[in-house]
């Protein structure tokens, strides 16, 4: 324990009394879960008592407000990110400012709790603040009936997409660009803006599948149809997009109609394990659906794309992995958990898998793999521009799904910036051949200079 904190922590047992101060509890508590004050890049304000707790001089960053004096018990106890997310969407706490830098703290704050001695001084601390009544979880997304069948069944994976979906188009449409993709952008240079990101994205993945006019394209998990329409508008392939989402299924086939290529690009309700009736594709994409298969569920992603890909053809797989090893495995023995908030309340059944894994299943279905690219940077500067759109349309984001949903959203996006930010999660675009039978794959350059030319 530094000198720092330890001076904090005598500061409170010596203003303690028979009736403990809440605010020096409150105090002792943030020096062991965030360090001295003047290390942190933060200020705390707590509840009705005016005190406003500065952070490092210059790197206040944001401001976490205590809105009552058991705050630092709902933030704590037990110990989790789970508990600390709660507490946020709950109203237990607010975060006024950089949203991001708070993810990391949060993150930070794990990594000095996996400390059997701070965590047990924290735990005995935070245990004399005053209880509050529990939350209902209103805001926990729900898979009705479908939670009683097998993980990763269809019906379940129907559930758990429509339950992340049908919060409503309008309310994707407050801070996702133009064309509404939601994924991973892609920025060039580095200048461009949003909806000049996801253009750009779009324009990527046609030139690495190398369309022609009058190829066939798949793409798996369509979304809101940007990829097909783009495709079939610039490229002039026969686009057939597949979602598990009606909301998403019904503003995708509007925008289409709207478009005038309705004839070459189509939209059906369709799980990747229920297509049929079709011929093999020359190309296939899945853009940001491979996170819900599940890892026991990728031999049969995989297997299922390579049946409906023709001998020659290409198949970009663009998805988020988790790609480092559990440093601490000892922290499974000491409760505190990561990753566990956005499977409870953001995607339901939601799995991210290594980068390895990925690949290893791809191999052994029979694809060879071609290229692969990481954008870890573009995706913080994609969930960074939607964090602070999200924010700057708050009022009207509450108005649509309520302020605990506005919180959910503000920190899934705020939260992933800085997870990807860190490392701790990355994002590949993994492209793959299905070899004909005498073992050829499809005619390409020698280098990808076609794909990045200006």
């Amino acid at each position: 324990m530094s000198a720092s904190v330890g001076h904090e922590i005598g500061a409170h047992r010596a203003a303690s009394g028979p009736s403990k101060s809440w605010l020096a509890l409150s105090r002792t508590a943030a020096a062991l879960a965030f360090g001295p004050r003047l290390s942190r890049p933060f200020a705390i304000r707590y509840w009705d008592s005016g005190v406003v707790e500065p952070g490092s001089p210059g790197r206040t960053a944001f401001t976490l407000v205590l809105e009552h004096p058991g705050a630092m018990r709902k933030l704590f106890l037990p110990p989790s990110e789970l508990r600390l997310a709660e507490a946020y969407v709950y109203g237990d706490v607010d975060i006024v400012g950089d949203f991001a830098v708070a993810a990391r703290v949060a993150a930070d704050a794990g990594e000095r709790l996996r400390s059997a001695t701070t965590l047990m001084q924290l735990m005995r601390t935070v245990y004399d603040l005053p209880k509050s009544s529990d939350h209902h979880h209103s805001a926990k997304r729900s898979l009705g009936t479908a939670r009683l069948t097998p993980r990763h069944s269809e019906q379940r994976d129907a559930a758990a997409i429509r339950s992340h979906y049908d919060v409503g188009n309008d309310f994707y449409q407050l801070f996702l660009d133009e064309r509404m993709i939601y994924s991973c952008a892609y920025f060039p240079t580095g200048t461009e803006t949003l909806d000049e990101a996801q253009t750009a994205k779009l324009e990527h993945i046609c030139r690495k599948l190398r369309l022609k006019p009058g190829d066939r394209l798949l793409d798996i998990g369509c979304g809101w149809g940007g990829l097909i329409q783009y495709a079939s508008e610039h490229y002039g392939v026969r686009a057939l997009g597949i979602t598990i989402s009606p909301a998403q299924a019904m503003l995708a086939i509007e925008r289409i109609a709207a478009a005038g290529v309705s004839d070459i690009c189509q939209v059906r309700m369709c799980d990747y394990r229920e297509l049929s009736d079709v011929e093999p594709f020359d190309k296939i994409a899945s853009v940001g659906m491979a996170e819900h298969v599940g890892l026991h569920k990728l031999p049969v992603y995989f297997r299922e794309v390579f049946r409906h890909l023709k001998p020659g053809g290409l198949f970009l797989n663009h998805c988020i992995t988790h790609d480092r090893h559990e440093a601490h495995p000892v922290s499974k023995y000491l409760m505190w958990k990561a990753g566990t908030f956005t499977s409870k309340y953001v995607f339901p059944d939601g799995q991210l898998v290594r980068f390895d894994q990925l690949a290893k299943q791809a191999l052994r279905q029979g694809f060879e793999i071609r290229g692969e690219e990481s954008l870890r940077e573009h995706y913080v500067r994609t969930l960074t521009a939607w964090t602070q759109r999200l924010e700057a349309a708050k009022d009207e984001a509450i108005g649509m799904v309520g302020d605990e949903l506005y919180r959910i959203w503000r920190l899934h996006t705020g939260g992933a910036a800085a997870g990807f930010a860190t490392g701790r999660l990355t994002i590949h675009q993994l492209l793959l051949a299905k070899p004909n039978s005498h073992g050829a794959v499809p005619a390409m350059p020698l280098t990808s200079a076609d794909i990045y030319r200006s």
